[in-house]
Formats: C-alpha cells, sequence, structure tokens
C-alpha cells in the first residue's frame, strides 16, 4: 500500500518526502484554508507541492456545475505534470469527470461513501476513487467495512477505462485517524492511505520500539565507559 500525505502544509510535505515513504499529496479547500491560503496563491502554492513531490498531487475543484468543474480542472491540470483533479462524488462530478478523464486529465473523486457511489466513478473515468472512513466513525458507524466493500466490489470488475492510459482504479483510504486505520486499510487491500502528518509519525512510531532505543542507548554508555 502506498502513503499520500493529506495536508496542504508545505513543511510538513517536505519532513516527510525526506523519509522516502511518501508517493504523493492529497489536499482540500479545508486543509488550504488552515495554512492561511489565499485563493490567488493558491495555484502557485499547488507548483510549490508538486515541486517537492515526484507523484500525484490531488488539487480540489470547487465548482458546482460540471461546466465550472471542468474549467477549473484544466486549469488546476495545466499548473503541473503530476496533478490530479480532485472531484467531489455528485451527478455534476461524474459528469464532468467523464469530459477531463477523455482529455486525459487525471481525478481523484472524492467524499464517496457507498460501493454504487464508488462504482459510478470508476465508469466516469476517475483514476483514484478516495471513500471516507473517519466521517464514518464520527457518525457512530463502520468506515472500515464501508472500504472493504467498496475494495472488494471494484475488484470484481476490470476498469481499464479508469484512467488515461488504460490503468485501473486505485482505492485511497481517506478520512484517515489513526495508525489502526492505517493497518485495517492495508489488509483489506486498499491502493492508497492518504494520512494526516501527526498520524504518518505515528505509523513510524512503537512503545517497544522507544524502549528498545533506550535500552541500546544505555547499554552503549556502559561499553563507553568500559
Amino acid at each position: 500500500m502506498k502513503f499520500f500525505l493529506d495536508t496542504a502544509d508545505l513543511a510538513q510535505i517536505e519532513e516527510a518526502a525526506s523519509w522516502g515513504a511518501v508517493a504523493g499529496v492529497t489536499t482540500n479547500p479545508t486543509l488550504y484554508a488552515r495554512i492561511g491560503g489565499t485563493v490567488s496563491d493558491f495555484p502557485k502554492h499547488i507548483a510549490r507541492i508538486c515541486a517537492c513531490i515526484d507523484g500525484p498531487v490531488s488539487a480540489e475543484a470547487v465548482g458546482s456545475t460540471r461546466d465550472e468543474i471542468i474549467r477549473e480542472g484544466r486549469e488546476l491540470a495545466a499548473i503541473a505534470p503530476n496533478v490530479v483533479v480532485k472531484i467531489p462524488t455528485m451527478i455534476e462530478g461524474l459528469a464532468a469527470t467523464r469530459v477531463l478523464a477523455n482529455e486525459g486529465i487525471r481525478v481523484n473523486m472524492t467524499l464517496c461513501f457507498s460501493v454504487p457511489q464508488a462504482l459510478l466513478a470508476a465508469r466516469s473515468g476517475a483514476r483514484y476513487v478516495s471513500p471516507f472512513v473517519g466521517r464514518f466513525d464520527d457518525i457512530a458507524e463502520d468506515g472500515i467495512e464501508q472500504l472493504s466493500s467498496i475494495v472488494d466490489a471494484l475488484d470484481n470488475y476490470v476498469f481499464a477505462e479508469g484512467g488515461p492510459n488504460g490503468e485501473e482504479i486505485e482505492v485511497i483510504a481517506a478520512s484517515i485517524r489513526s495508525a489502526q486505520h492505517v493497518t485495517q486499510a492495508a489488509l483489506i487491500g486498499a491502493d492508497i492511505a492518504t494520512v494526516p502528518f501527526d498520524v504518518l509519525k505515528k505509523c513510524v512510531e512503537h512503545p517497544l520500539t522507544a524502549r528498545g532505543l533506550a535500552a541500546f542507548a544505555k547499554d552503549w554508555e556502559k561499553v563507553s565507559q568500559a
């Protein structure tokens, strides 16, 4: 399973990229607002992210009609070759995805919560589909179970038309809240987990690792004093 970083924070992206473990980045309007971004600087900011990461960088279209989304999608895709246009799962989004995919523009269909939505995203030509896990947990439902159903359903079919170059659609486990979510997503067979920086750090950490490091340091100090 690949890791994408779910953030618009350049410092976080640069740090995570230095670990060699991040294959892409996903952003959204909320994440961009958190760093104090402005509409006028948005294209330049996405370009900066694309310069940090060789892999896909999802930038979201905010239009509500297919024509608005198509126009924004074309503008976003022109920023850098590795931009993926993020489009919400809705009727206008499906129509826009079909047009953009036919033009060779990769689409990440976001805010996906059900198997029918994921199947329709695949049929529309989306390159990625992003089922949200944590938001199900917020309403006391099992987001991992929903993710599992989506992975199984898409695995039952070959969506060769899913990408502009004939790639099959990939499932991005989104709205990840914990390292346990990452584990469950990997065991289910999700292709990608997009995680906040703090969760990515927690994936590296383990109390037994910390205990072992402390023991090694203590024992080395003894050797050094001998």
